[in-house]
């Protein structure tokens, strides 16, 4: 289990990086949209992609584990922490970069940043296309990690090419070179998004307003964006929804220590307040086996786990 405030002989190495911002013991809760879970071994926000690269090369040599920690909208980390490195790119390590001509554009942003600036840069440059990412929490690394979506789109519909940073160094991939499907892609391994660049094209800029408007006003009708919670907990089904089935076996607004399956979405879980990873992996369990009795659907989480889970 990991000791919040402990520094330990990895983060003693990780300290000779240099232009990297390290905490050993740094609790995590508070960068997870869930507010659940236990400290990391080590927090490090690298300053430049070459301090990123010698932390990556660094945990390789050692054989520490290595976990990406994005905006912590899709992550559950356990109760007892997370042992080896945890990477955290600052929102603003990367500049942006933006080609726009007359049919469309070019915008390169860092994958530290979150998922909203794409679509604030977008709206200013004339250019539509990515409005199915506007309500998304999150950011641009984990939208890639995740080919993160909903109903109207995904991320990769709209994505030209990724930079990833590895123990080797940093290199550009275009978008079929990285395999993707529904909310999953396959990045190399031991690999971190770095940058991200997106291809829109021009377009009635007010119509788009207008669609981005209308779907965040549907989000806040239906899923309980003012409590803690890490989005969507299952992938849907196909041909069906997790919601659906979730609420047919009777488990909407269903209590487990702090931790709720909404009574607003049954495909979400908030903390109540207080909760642990133990809480909201209870229900997670709990929501899979009731719905494999009932229906004989397997539930795939979407939620990433992330650390030690306590017994």
């Amino acid at each position: 289990m990991v000791e919040a405030g402990v520094k330990t002989a990895l983060a003693l190495r990780l300290e000779r990086v240099p232009d990297c911002e390290l905490k050993a013991g740094e609790p995590l809760a508070p960068l997870i949209s869930v507010r659940v879970g236990g400290a990391a071994e080590v927090l490090v926000r690298p300053r430049s992609g070459d301090a990123l690269v010698e932390v990556l090369k660094l945990a390789r040599d050692e054989g520490a584990p290595l976990s990406i920690l994005g905006g912590g909208a899709n992550t559950l980390v356990g109760d007892g922490g997370v042992p080896g490195v945890t990477v955290k790119l600052p929102g603003d390590l990367f500049p942006e970069l933006i080609d726009v001509g007359p049919e469309g554009g070019l915008i390169t942003l860092g994958a530290g940043a979150a998922i909203v600036k794409l679509v604030n840069v977008m709206r200013s440059q004339g250019l539509v296309g990515a409005e199915f990412l506007a309500g998304i929490p999150g950011t641009l690394g984990g939208a890639v990690a995740m080919n993160a979506g909903t109903k109207n789109g995904e991320a990769f519909r709209v994505i030209e090419a990724v930079e990833v940073a590895t123990p080797d160094g940093v290199g550009w991939l275009t978008k079929a070179q990285v395999p993707h499907a529904y909310r999953h892609s396959e990045l190399p391994a031991g690999g971190v998004v770095t940058r991200v660049r997106f291809r829109l094209p021009r377009g009635d800029v007010a119509a788009s307003k207008v669609a981005m408007d209308a779907d965040l006003g549907y989000r806040k009708r239906t899923q309980p964006l003012s409590q803690p919670n890490f989005g969507s907990v299952f992938t849907n089904p196909p041909g069906d929804h997790a919601g659906r089935l979730i609420e047919l076996v009777g488990l909407k607004g269903h209590t487990l220590g702090r931790a709720q399956i909404s009574t607003l979405h049954a495909n979400w879980i908030v903390n109540l307040g207080g909760a642990t990873a133990r809480d909201v992996l209870g229900l997670i369990t709990l929501m899979q086996t009731r719905v494999k009795e009932a229906t004989g659907v397997d539930m795939k989480p979407e939620v990433k786990r992330v650390g030690v889970f306590l017994p």
